[in-house]
């Protein structure tokens, strides 16, 4: 399955519930309150979701049992009163619940804007290829980025309230690594994740006609090597149109980083843009997935032909 334009889920309103989930790794609570906090001051109702404050009791890097992560996000999503689901944070786990979600059953749901990232990405992809619908590669409401930075909350709450005024990109940051114009499918996320994805039931084959996003977190750049060596030694990056790169927090000096991605990427022969803001930086723009866009990495601007929300 190449890149597809996707069901765009509808915008939120005041007064609207969303929910809170812990799909991956545990949080600190007061973190999870601060986050809901600050839904409540965008005019939203926002709930956590049962197990969202929970620890497993023996693999303490898990929220809670496979089966309790997996009963609160198919029960948000199934939920007619909740009309977006935000993920609280990444870590790992996503992979280890997703095929215990009822996929019928979500598809059957009206569609909603699901929001998160990282470990995240499992989710983003799942709900493209099994659902059909567009979803948010945005922060965690847990996180620190979202509760210390105006800027990346700000572009979170645009995306949701009013997409048309965000529809076109500019990141003040980014420079051609590979300089030109391309225009597909935005996908995409965690390198490592979109790795691991590979080989497993129902993923996608690869990114042939789309505009894929790429960062990672805490992975040294042999590590980016070898895991961009994997997709292109799987066929998964051929045919892609291009190529928008976030960042690379605890990855090592940035200029060994470049290295290798001039080297595993420009080989493609397609625009890639560096540093466009999104990921695990000190600000992180929100980026739809699964809609039209177009990229030019000169300029260090993705122009989104369709709003993320409808």
């Amino acid at each position: 399955m190449t890149a597809a334009e996707r069901v765009r889920p509808p915008r939120l309103r005041p007064g609207d519930r969303v929910a809170v989930v812990a799909p991956s790794g545990p949080l600190a609570p007061e973190r999870l309150d601060r986050g809901l906090d600050v839904l409540r001051g965008w005019d939203l109702d926002p709930v956590a979701a049962p197990h969202a404050r929970d620890t497993h009791p023996a693999l303490r890097y898990l929220a809670a049992a496979d089966e309790e992560r997996a009963r609160d996000l198919q029960e948000a999503w199934c939920d007619p009163a909740v009309k977006a689901v935000f993920a609280a944070r990444g870590g790992y786990g996503a992979q280890r619940m997703v095929d215990l979600l009822d996929w019928d059953a979500l598809r059957a749901a009206a569609p909603k804007p699901l929001v998160g990232f990282s470990d995240v990405t499992v989710l983003h992809e799942a709900f493209a290829v099994r659902a059909g619908v567009s979803t948010l590669h945005g922060p965690a409401v847990a996180g620190e980025v979202f509760l210390k930075d105006d800027a990346t909350r700000e572009h979170l709450r645009r995306t949701l309230f009013a997409p048309e005024t965000v529809r076109a990109v500019v990141s003040p940051t980014a420079q051609p690594l590979v300089p030109g114009r391309a225009r597909g499918i935005t996908l995409g996320g965690c390198l490592t994740m979109l790795a691991t994805e590979v080989g497993t039931p129902r993923a996608r084959r690869g990114a042939a006609g789309g505009l894929l996003l790429l960062e990672d977190v805490g992975e040294p750049p042999y590590r980016i090597d070898r895991t961009l060596t994997q997709l292109l030694r799987a066929g998964w990056l051929d045919g892609v149109a291009g190529i928008v790169l976030g960042s690379w927090a605890r990855c090592g000096p940035y200029e060994r980083v470049r290295e290798v991605l001039r080297d595993r990427l420009g080989g493609l022969g397609v625009p890639v843009a560096e540093e466009f803001g999104f990921g695990h930086g000190d600000s992180a723009l929100t980026l739809p997935l699964g809609v039209p866009a177009e990229l030019d990495a000169t300029a260090g601007t993705l122009t989104f032909e369709r709003s993320a929300t409808v």
